[in-house]
């Protein structure tokens, strides 16, 4: 097997971009029942409702309760308040909040699984300039934070700093083949 599928080493670690998007909401629903399921059935009256989440934090209390925080597409914020609003009886939480003022700033690659401080290099940026960050999430891909939406564009211009993606010019590689 070894001649067939040579171990190659551990992927380069390159960071290809910087990836924003200021259409984000951040919903957070406070005083859950911290016990089995229940985040299953916030995230299902939702799935019901046609609401898509993306970035998920659960943080419980010692009090037996929980806060879970989600994002959602701006435009899906008054389903999320309908249905929140609908379901309070069958959840059972204490009460929610919704946050329009953020946006998500990424960077996308690969290596990000085999090369340690990537994640330093990004938290280390943003707390360069002051910006501070409300919510994480990660893939072997992928590292992305929420941020406050006026902080977004400087997010932006740290993170391009940092992994030395600025460019005084631009320049395009294109690859031609049959696709066969």
């Amino acid at each position: 097997m070894g001649d067939l599928f040579p171990d190659l080493g551990p992927e380069a670690p390159v960071i290809s971009g910087i990836a924003h998007d200021r259409s984000e909401a951040l919903a957070t629903v406070r005083g859950v029942p911290n016990e089995p399921g229940m985040a299953a059935k916030v995230f299902t009256e939702l799935a019901t409702a046609g609401v898509n989440v993306d970035m998920i934090v659960q943080a419980g209390a010692s009090v037996g309760t929980a806060d879970i925080s989600f994002t959602v597409p701006e435009s899906a914020v008054k389903q999320v308040q309908n249905t929140l609003l609908d379901k309070q009886e069958v959840l059972g939480y204490h009460s929610f909040d919704v946050d329009t003022n953020v946006g998500k700033v990424a960077v996308v690659g690969v290596g990000m699984k085999t090369h340690a401080g990537l994640a330093a290099k990004f938290f280390q940026a943003l707390s360069d300039e002051g910006i501070n960050v409300l919510m994480i999430s990660t893939s072997e891909i992928r590292i992305a934070a929420l941020v406050p939406l006026d902080q977004l564009n400087d997010a932006v211009k740290a993170l391009h700093t940092a992994y030395g993606l600025d460019a005084d010019q631009i320049e395009a590689v294109v690859y031609g083949g049959t696709g066969r």
